[in-house]
């Protein structure tokens, strides 16, 4: 890999710094891409110290990334000191988080990183700070934007067992009913096809499409979403050419032979396809944002305030994410 990926610090309180180092520490044993971190150097020799390990930390430039790596962890400084204790965020947690991931962008966009990985936000303490955004996809997607286009962000939860996608996302059930349309689960399913060619490799890639209700809706008598929304838009994704089913019941989608037979789940609302993912694979489960015109991958969990500097936090998912990550930005053209 030519360029380093590049690594938002997330909230500081969190376990974000925690999972970087330990992913760092074990670079060459799990064969980690090079990474850099956007964030502040002093903070993170902070927290290496208090969880009791002896780590080298280098305050570099990206494009000293690469080389530096293999000694080093390196840390690009963002003008933005952290001072937060672990569990607790403080004034800083805000604009150390948001200015990071803002940097990130810049430098993919730039062509000093080939891919942006995410460590986990407080989006409440982000709220606080007036951050408007419902989390990291739609924040992505406006720093994204050109002109007067915004894409259309998709997340994928993905992993080797299994990929999903939720049409809906972060809204209450309620909103997710009300946003549901045919328009808008077949503009996801389009990007999420196009996603699988170029940046997976899939060359005829199949989906199967959950219905909204039990059962999905049972002919109308459990609702007529199903019927009335859903259907037609498998129909037109099929006239399309896509390999498509649905809307398929999600009680008998996700067990082991069901699995076998498509590529991605697109489901109708967050924990529709969340709890699924996370219970067959919680630690190495990836959060991908398709849609964008850069790589985004982050780790599938939060920032875990309760385990944050206490070096009980697994590096799993974020291993995880730097790999796919890697793998990604390795099927784009040279």
């Amino acid at each position: 890999m030519a360029k380093p990926l590049a690594l938002t610090s997330g909230e500081p309180a969190g376990i974000g710094p925690d999972i970087t180092i330990a992913a760092w520490l074990r670079r060459n044993e799990l064969k980690i891409p090079a990474f850099y971190l956007l964030g502040d150097p002093d903070f993170l020799r902070r927290r290496a110290k208090l969880l009791g390990l002896s780590v080298a930390i280098a305050d570099i430039s990206a494009e000293q990334a690469v080389a530096t790596f293999a000694d080093a962890l390196p840390v690009v400084a963002i003008g933005h000191p952290a001072t937060a204790q672990p569990g607790r965020p403080d004034h800083t947690s805000a604009d150390a988080a948001i200015a990071s991931i803002r940097q990130a962008v810049v430098d993919v966009a730039k062509g000093r990183a080939s891919a942006v990985v995410t460590n986990p936000i407080a989006k409440s303490v982000l709220y606080r700070a007036g951050f408007r955004h419902p989390g990291h996809t739609e924040f992505l997607a406006e720093l994204a934007a050109t002109g007067s286009h915004t894409p259309q962000p998709v997340m994928m939860l993905w992993s080797p067992a299994l990929a999903v996608v939720p049409v809906t996302i972060h809204v209450s059930l309620r909103e997710a009913i009300a946003q549901l349309s045919s328009e808008l689960i077949v503009t996801t399913a389009r990007i999420v096809v196009t996603d699988l060619k170029t940046r997976f490799g899939l060359a005829n890639p199949r989906l199967a499409v959950s219905g909204l209700n039990p059962h999905a809706g049972e002919d109308g008598s459990l609702g007529t979403e199903d019927l009335a929304i859903v259907a037609p838009a498998v129909e037109t994704l099929r006239r399309e050419g896509i390999a498509v089913r649905g809307p398929l019941p999600a009680d008998t989608m996700f067990h082991d032979a069901a699995r076998k037979t498509y590529d991605c789940a697109i489901c109708m609302y967050h924990d529709q396809a969340l709890i699924p993912i996370k219970t067959l694979a919680f630690d190495d489960a990836v959060n991908v944002t398709l849609g964008l015109p850069f790589i985004r991958t982050s780790p599938d969990h939060g920032t875990a305030f309760d385990i944050a500097g206490t070096g009980k936090a697994s590096p799993s998912s974020l291993v995880a994410a730097l790999r796919l990550a890697a793998r990604m930005a390795a099927m784009l053209p040279a």
